[in-house]
């Protein structure tokens, strides 16, 4: 059987081992990336194609006769059309649960930052703006302690819950999020304008969704408070980006991280990318990004070819839809 890696290199600098993947009894072909105009000719004679971000849509899946498994490096699975993929009978598995230190510990560094005005110490303390201050401190940029606060949660899935368990050792209250359209049956959610609100701080865990384009644009934006704080590690298009550039700028809120934007990576710029937005942290795509996540990410897809192998359906096979 044939099996082939579109985007080996989004895995990271070669520090990875793959010999778990590679000891399969399969003819392994490994790209190290992959454009759109590749993928019908990587993907023709393949039974097993491995794939982080490069995108199968229905027209390239017809293309690919032998394909019976696509097994994802991600647990975000916009990547492929499920519904073409399903209907000519090929298993999907994704990645569950891998990263959840590595993005608990980034959204947390990101809600420390944001709280700490870390940014603009750090800036002060390098440009001489310290250094000109009548006292041993200096007090420009105010802190804000999180005891207290209400750390509001959008998602409550496997890192949501684990960016929540953290908020217990700085005396935070959680509350989550039940977003318009969806039966929570007897789960404790907060109605989402109230929810707003009632948040210090607004962390984004769920999928991107076409019920969660634009979850939060001008218009939630606005029912926020003004001193709280928007962290999205989750994926670019939940938060409206030009919204959430105006509403800084004006002050609406009062600070912003995200570690994810709509188009990735962001050739032709971003609205976000603007030195002009006050207290704003964008990071590129990396709180996923620990070494042990990389790893467990390619033991995870041993695993599912393994039991695909074995005429067996792999536990992270996605249901169908």
């Amino acid at each position: 059987m044939n099996a082939v890696i579109l985007d080996c290199d989004s895995l990271g600098p070669h520090d990875l081992n793959m010999q778990a993947l590679y000891d399969l009894p399969l003819n392994w072909t490994v790209y190290g990336a992959t454009s759109p105009e590749q993928v019908v000719e990587r993907i023709a004679d393949a039974d097993i194609v491995v794939t982080n971000k490069v995108p199968l849509t229905a027209l390239t899946l017809s293309r690919a006769p032998k394909l019976k498994l696509i097994t994802l490096t991600a647990t975000g699975t916009n990547v492929v059309d499920l519904a073409a993929a399903q209907a000519r009978d090929m298993v999907v598995c994704n990645a569950v649960k891998y990263c959840t230190g590595s993005v608990v510990q980034h959204t947390w560094a990101l809600i420390l930052a944001l709280s700490t005005r870390l940014n603009y110490c750090q800036q002060a303390a390098s440009d001489g703006t310290w250094g000109k201050s009548p006292f041993f401190c200096l007090l420009d940029y105010p802190v804000q302690e999180l005891a207290g606060k209400v750390l509001g949660i959008i998602g409550a899935g496997e890192l949501g819950r684990g960016v929540a368990a953290v908020a217990e050792a700085f005396g935070m209250r959680v509350i989550y999020a039940a977003l318009p359209g969806r039966d929570y049956g007897a789960d404790d959610r907060v109605e989402f304008e109230a929810f707003l609100a009632m948040a210090d701080v607004v962390s984004v865990h769920c999928p991107l969704t076409p019920n969660t384009v634009d979850l939060i644009d001008a218009d939630e934006l606005t029912k926020m408070k003004p001193t709280a704080i928007l962290v999205n590690t989750a994926r670019g298009g939940i938060v409206n980006e030009m919204a959430l550039k105006d509403a800084l700028l004006a002050n609406t809120i009062a600070g912003a991280a995200v570690d994810v934007l709509t188009t990735e990576p962001p050739r032709e710029g971003n609205v976000l990318l603007d030195s002009a937005i006050p207290n704003l942290i964008v990071t590129p795509h990396c709180a996923w990004a620990a070494r042990e996540s990389r790893q467990r990410v390619v033991e995870q897809m041993a695993e599912n070819i393994r039991d695909f192998l074995a005429a067996k359906t792999p536990a992270r096979a996605l249901p169908r839809v």
